[in-house]
């Protein structure tokens, strides 16, 4: 009798998840975030004119320019579990109608407060929108091109602030009035509604890279317990990130300020402000590829020092007699310096997420950038009521280096081709 045993069956090769291609949920994905930000890059920067026509003075029409970043930040306490519970593609629905509501109070207000209600509920709906985004890239884009795509994200929401401010710029001189604008994001919010509507959900077709795992969906958290669970992270990164959300928020409020401040019109407010945003979204993917290829570090720094420089310059111009040049000249500038972080955030969200039921972190994450965003307007509002618009501009430039420090001390230091182990890697930087 033979004592050999058959030979085990061999395995069946394993079949590699198809190739993930960013054009086939460019209409799910790209486009409506497309959409939202055309309306969003319309109103911003006439919020402080508004405002002031309303009655607001000028450390009011900040802190009202500013209610964006802090709806933004209430937003972030909700929507990693919204997005968990009820999927991306819903929220972003939802989302689109709050926007729609927003844009209706903000054009029937009469004071400013009714005004800055509804950018603030805008905020809200921008928090949702813009998660449901970065959770479904986190869960669906292979890591090695992970910045790539986050950065492709970021400069989509880039190339709507670029075409927002020229087509709020052109109806305003088409109209006379700066109020029109607001139609602008409430055409975009019906259309990404129809268009979420009509096309197809693309995580019904899409393999996640790590399906071969064998894992166990986690139990959506909320943001509170997410926060103290990764304490450690979020303190340190989450730390630098606030102060990246800080400088780009600052930037959104300062810049309108400024062209208030200097007596300039709004359609050029817009188109000057139109111009660094042209800049800014001509770099996204330069971006990508500088994270993918040498570190997410070769972008954050440079961004930091850049636009910390521009703001400490722009704060001795205001009295000068270039000063609109300068202004402008700045204004491509920081457009430089912060296009060359796109997608920065995005890509240490999804760098540190777990892989089960990123959205809970990712929401965590975005709280603790946008405690930056929210807090930049409120400073600036306090030091212009206080010091005046130059120091307050200074000051957040001295809080640029301090960012810079912060990342260069908190960034991992690893070549993102490592990150098969990456749990290993951001456990010896961090």
């Amino acid at each position: 009798m033979s004592t050999s045993e058959p030979a085990p069956a061999a395995a069946a090769p394993a079949v590699p998840a198809p190739a993930f291609r960013i054009r086939s949920v460019a209409a799910s994905a790209l486009i409506p975030a497309l959409l939202f930000a055309i309306g969003e890059g319309a109103i911003i920067p006439i919020i402080p004119a508004v405002a002031g026509n309303l009655g607001a003075g000028l450390a009011l029409a900040g802190f009202i320019a500013g209610m964006t970043m802090i709806g933004e930040l209430v937003g972030d306490i909700p929507s990693g579990w919204v997005v968990s519970r009820i999927g991306e593609r819903r929220s972003m629905i939802y989302a689109a109608v709050l926007s729609i509501v927003a844009i209706i109070l903000c054009l029937v207000a009469r004071e400013p407060l009714l005004f800055g209600i509804g950018i603030f509920l805008l905020g809200l709906s921008a928090a949702i929108f813009a998660l449901a985004r970065h959770a479904f890239m986190t869960s669906y884009v292979p890591v090695a091109y992970r910045a790539r795509a986050l950065s492709t994200l970021g400069g989509t929401f880039r190339a709507g602030w670029f075409i927002g401010p020229f087509l709020g710029a052109g109806l305003i001189a088409l109209t006379g009035s700066s109020l029109s604008v607001f139609f602008v994001m409430g055409l975009c919010g019906v259309a990404i509604i129809v268009l979420l509507l009509v096309v197809d959900d693309p995580t019904e077709k899409l393999v996640k890279p790590d399906a071969g795992e064998t894992l166990v969906a986690a139990e959506a958290e909320g943001l509170f317990t997410t926060i103290w669970t990764h304490r450690r992270v979020l303190t340190r990164i989450g730390s630098g990130v606030a102060i990246v959300s800080a400088l780009r928020a600052s930037r959104t409020v300062v810049l309108p300020l400024w062209a208030l401040s200097l007596g300039l019109g709004e359609s050029n407010t817009a188109l000057i402000v139109g111009l660094g945003a042209a800049i800014d979204f001509a770099l996204f993917y330069t971006s990508g590829q500088i994270m993918d290829r040498f570190g997410r570090l070769w972008s954050a720094l440079p961004s930091m020092i850049g636009m910390g420089t521009c703001l400490l310059i722009l704060s001795f111009t205001h009295d000068t007699g270039h000063a609109v040049g300068w202004f402008i000249v700045l204004t491509i500038l920081l457009g430089l310096s912060n296009g060359i972080s796109s997608g920065i955030v995005m890509t240490l969200g999804a760098d540190l997420a777990p892989k089960t039921s990123p959205a809970p972190f990712l929401g965590a994450f975005r709280f603790t950038g946008d405690l930056g965003s929210a807090a930049a307007p409120v400073l600036i509002a306090g030091l212009v009521a206080v010091a005046g618009l130059p120091l307050a501009v200074g000051t957040v430039g001295v809080v640029g280096f301090l960012g810079a420090g912060v990342m260069l001390r908190y960034i991992p230091r690893f070549l993102p081709r490592s990150l098969a182990h990456k749990s290993l890697g951001f456990r010896a930087g961090v």
